[in-house]
């Protein structure tokens, strides 16, 4: 999943904000009641995110943002929990053919979706698989404006053919000829079946992707093109509002089929507020005035005054609660490899030798990041892998400065001045981009910042109208797969002109596609990652993108909060939080 944020406001403008929202009245939902097993239930847990979020329609879902607020809303098939570990939601168990190309999911009979006036009397329906082939549908359909399609193509059997239909049938003007996608099949109402074209290892993850969510065809017909800010589904809490900028009300689902081992009924809370505060301080007074419960990030300028030496907190911070996680997360800067300025692998290369990461962790970062990354794309953490076989770029000035001659720039002489897209993640970003800016001139590049409010930035790099650009990206399951995926040359589009959003760089390489492919289609876990180390090394050798630091994730919270994980993979799930004040 893309990890991006948005501009900061004016500094005037959030206090402003901050004061006329201190002095309202408490939300409602604040009573606490006692729950067996000692856990209590009710209020409103109130967080944040520093970036606006993108979308709410499942379609449109590939930002970690918008997922964090989905999460709470809908619900998988399958889900990941905290240790990453697969567990079963709608589908209640699934079974996998042999050959590795039929997947049947054995769904729940007891879910129903949230009350909406989408549905005849306000009242929700049943829940059953046509809900399910109706919702992985859309995400094959051109014109929900999918982000997802790329994930499906080249494995669900009739996917392609259902999209370029739709496809002509629109530019046509007439109504699709295919209305059904061979491998998506409703058995019954509890029984859904996907067939794949060619076995694909890790495809059950898929299904813990927000494209995976699970909406109602009622609701997508009622609010049209706003159904990305009306979502309905049938996850733990039901959307009440969202204002834009400012914050998210969702209320708890009293009809949530799920219970806890104590035979509680979940969620816990009464409801959430999110709130969208840009700017990492705002967001740490915010929390340490009681107005915020968690607060997801620790400024680089203040983390020596929060964090001691030894991972604790420091004195005037101990009365909070510190999450610390090694995340797998990769922050990088990408490369159109098809425009002019980066065609050539030699100046890529030569940016990637240009920067000391070690420099950026300590003087940058304040150490709040866990390594340099000093190896290729999948983070050293990803479980059963050799991340550390694969061999990287490690500082070396000389050798950056040989390489931009030997790509006919000798101390950049003839190099285009080279413009930086970044969006500015509570401040942390432009200092990165700054400090890399300065270790740039070294081999004679002059770059600029342009900072760019997230829809456009994500807008302009989906379109490859981005030659240079900040990104992240945090696993969307754990499999090597979630990271290499982005260089799979088949993910780009033949037409120049559409959108590449999994592969931004439009990289292609054959030999790579074909390691790749083989690796996907390989059931054996280390044999798949020995295929996957060597494709990898392939991508890094071409320096597709210039990559910075693997992630590690700091979160204070309240001392009264409970039951609020915080994973390798940043997901939020609120389903079994609960307050103990």
């Amino acid at each position: 999943m893309k990890i991006i944020t948005k501009f900061k406001l004016p500094l005037l403008f959030i206090l402003a904000a901050l004061l006329s929202i201190g002095c309202g009245k408490k939300s409602g939902g604040d009573e606490l009641i006692e729950l067996k097993g000692g856990i209590k239930g009710g209020g409103i847990f109130i967080a944040n995110e520093t970036e606006n979020i993108r979308s709410l329609d499942p379609v449109g879902i590939n930002d970690v943002v918008s997922h964090h607020v989905a999460h709470q809303i809908y619900d998988l098939l399958v889900d990941l929990d905290t240790n990453l570990q697969l567990k079963p939601m709608l589908a209640s168990r699934w079974d996998i053919s042999p050959d590795g190309l039929t997947y049947t999911f054995h769904l729940r009979s007891d879910v129903t979706f949230h009350d909406n006036a989408c549905f005849s009397g306000g009242k929700g329906r049943k829940f059953t698989a046509g809900d399910v082939e109706y919702s992985f549908k859309r995400v094959l359909d051109p014109r929900t404006g999918s982000l997802g399609f790329d994930f499906y193509k080249n494995y669900v059997e009739g996917a392609k053919e259902y999209n370029e239909e739709i496809t002509k049938a629109t530019t046509e003007k007439r109504e699709p000829k295919l209305t059904e996608v061979k491998g998506y099949k409703a058995l019954d109402d509890s029984t859904f079946q996907v067939k794949l074209t060619k076995p694909f290892a890790p495809f059950i993850y898929y299904m813990c992707q927000g494209f995976s969510y699970i909406v109602p065809k009622e609701a997508v017909e009622k609010y049209g093109k706003d159904f990305f800010q009306n979502p309905v589904g049938t996850g733990p809490f039901v959307f009440k509002s969202w204002t834009p900028d400012l914050e998210i009300i969702m209320d708890k689902n009293p009809n949530y089929w799920d219970k806890d081992e104590f035979g509680n009924q979940i969620p816990y809370l009464a409801g959430i507020k999110f709130r969208f505060i840009k700017d990492l301080s705002q967001q740490l007074l915010e929390f340490k005035n009681g107005n915020l419960y968690e607060s997801y990030r620790i400024p680089n300028e203040l983390f020596k005054t929060i964090v001691n030496e030894d991972k604790t907190l420091t004195p005037e911070y101990s009365n909070f609660i510190v999450q610390r996680k090694t995340s797998l997360s990769t922050q990088y800067y990408g490369f159109l490899v098809t425009s002019k300025t980066f065609s050539d692998p030699k100046v890529r290369q030569a940016f990637n030798y240009a920067i000391d990461r070690e420099k950026i962790l300590k003087y940058v970062l304040q150490g709040s990041a866990t390594d340099p990354a000093i190896y290729g794309m999948v983070p050293p953490v990803m479980p059963n892998y050799n991340a550390k076989n694969v061999k990287g770029y490690k500082f070396d000035l000389t050798k950056a400065k040989q390489l931009m001659s030997d790509a006919g720039y000798p101390g950049g002489k003839g190099f285009p001045e080279v413009t930086l897209n970044i969006n500015e993640g509570g401040g942390r970003n432009t200092q990165i981009a700054e400090a890399i800016q300065d270790m740039l001139k070294e081999i004679g590049v002059t770059v600029k910042l342009q900072l760019l409010q997230f829809a456009q930035h994500l807008d302009n790099i989906d379109a490859g109208r981005s030659d240079f650009y900040r990104l992240g990206w945090n696993a969307d399951y754990p499999d090597p797969e979630t990271f290499l995926n982005l260089f799979y040359g088949k993910n780009v589009p033949s037409n120049p002109k559409d959108v590449s959003p999994i592969n931004s760089f439009r990289y292609k390489n054959p030999e790579y596609d074909a390691l790749f492919e083989k690796a996907i289609a390989t059931v054996d876990v280390a044999e798949r990652n020995r295929l996957y180390e060597q494709a990898e090394q392939l991508a890094v050798n071409d320096a597709v993108c210039l990559f910075i630091y693997y992630d590690e994730d700091w979160r204070l919270i309240q001392s009264f909060v409970r039951g609020f994980a915080l994973d390798p993979m940043h997901r939020v799930n609120m389903r079994f939080t609960w307050l103990d004040k």
